[in-house]
């Protein structure tokens, strides 16, 4: 009688999968932050990120308004560009997280177009898609798009949004238990549904938005749609089903793409928005160096706030321009632009 044949041995089990960073947009308003939060307190398996809900949180943002005299939307856009310098801690902090996580939430500001349209949140977008499977996620306020023209300004922004990142992307309409969100689903499916909500409209916005729904039908044909709530917990099922899809989408269409940007393009784009920074900030010009000083903390603080600074801010304060003891013994801002300038000539030497 033969020798049994011996069985092959199992092969080893395959490294654990990526977590899936989940990159959540949305105008003012929309429930953004919470609806991160409701996605973390639902599952025991996620890292939630505040990146940055609140500036204050990370960056010393009145200082930079103080030092450079910009008023509060230029100091949220200067203080961006200044944490992007620094996401590599950010990265390496998710890599250290990463056997132990399966996805990483990220809120980002409430002013969605300093995020989306500015080079750090570029460059932020494209350092988590180079390294982890990213998808956007577009929060929408359901309760206020019953009006047709507002609608089609949030499918607008949406397709933007989609064709800016090229990333898998997944339209979340939030606030159904004020009004369930079928109406908004019936009105991408149907265009004379669409038409006929819009025949209510006599104004010429209305005859544009008409025009502009019959481009956007390509776009609602392969989108994903979730109805949820953040406030009654709602529809967060089907939006892990919806995730799963779009991280293997990720890995099936768009990961070839950022592995060949990971080597090259980031760190490119980080350096030249560096220096766009100093020179825009009038620290430096191209032909001038500053000799390295003694590095500030004015970025990365997060949970250093005085208790009396927190209820003092609000997010429409002015400057205080008032100098404390503490503002006195804090390294200057200055310091930490100088010092960063020497660093990155070294780097490019």
């Amino acid at each position: 009688m033969a020798a049994p044949v011996a069985s092959e041995q199992p092969l080893a089990s395959s490294a654990p999968p990526l977590p899936v960073c989940l990159l959540v947009l949305g105008m003012a308003g929309s429930g953004k932050t919470t609806f991160v939060q409701v996605c973390w307190r639902l599952s025991n398996s996620c890292l939630l990120l505040f990146l940055p809900s609140d500036i204050r949180d990370t960056v010393k943002y009145k200082e930079v308004m103080k030092q450079y005299g910009l008023g509060p939307n230029g100091g949220i856009v200067t203080s961006l560009n200044l944490f992007t310098t620094r996401f590599d801690q950010v990265m390496k902090f998710i890599e250290k997280a990463q056997n132990t996580f399966k996805y990483v939430l990220i809120d980002t500001p409430g002013q969605i177009e300093v995020f989306t349209w500015s080079a750090s949140g570029t460059i932020i977008t494209e350092a988590l898609a180079s390294s982890f499977p990213t998808v956007v996620i577009y929060v929408m306020d359901t309760s206020r798009s019953t009006n047709p023209v507002t609608f089609m300004s949030n499918m607008l922004y949406a397709c933007s949004i989609l064709y800016k990142t090229k990333l898998p992307f997944i339209l979340v309409m939030n606030k159904t238990d004020i009004i369930d969100h079928s109406f908004a689903v019936e009105w991408m499916q149907d265009f004379e549904a669409f038409q006929d909500a819009l025949n209510q409209e006599t104004t010429y916005v209305s005859n544009l938005t008409r025009s502009m729904s019959l481009v956007l039908d390509e776009f609602y044909s392969s989108l994903r749609v979730v109805g949820v709530s953040a406030v009654v917990g709602t529809g967060f099922d089907d939006l892990c089903g919806q995730v799963t899809s779009a991280a293997e989408e990720y890995e099936r269409e768009y990961r070839p793409e950022y592995e060949r940007l990971k080597k090259s393009l980031v760190r490119r784009e980080t350096n030249q928005l560096l220096e766009d920074t100093f020179v825009l900030t009038g620290v430096f010009t191209p032909d001038r160096t500053s000799p390295v000083l003694d590095p500030s903390d004015l970025i990365l603080t997060r949970g250093t706030l005085d208790e009396e600074d927190e209820e003092a801010d609000s997010d429409t304060d002015d400057i205080d321009h008032r100098v404390t003891e503490e503002s006195r013994e804090e390294p200057a801002f200055q310091n930490f632009m100088q010092e960063s300038v020497a660093q990155y000539w070294k780097r490019n030497k």
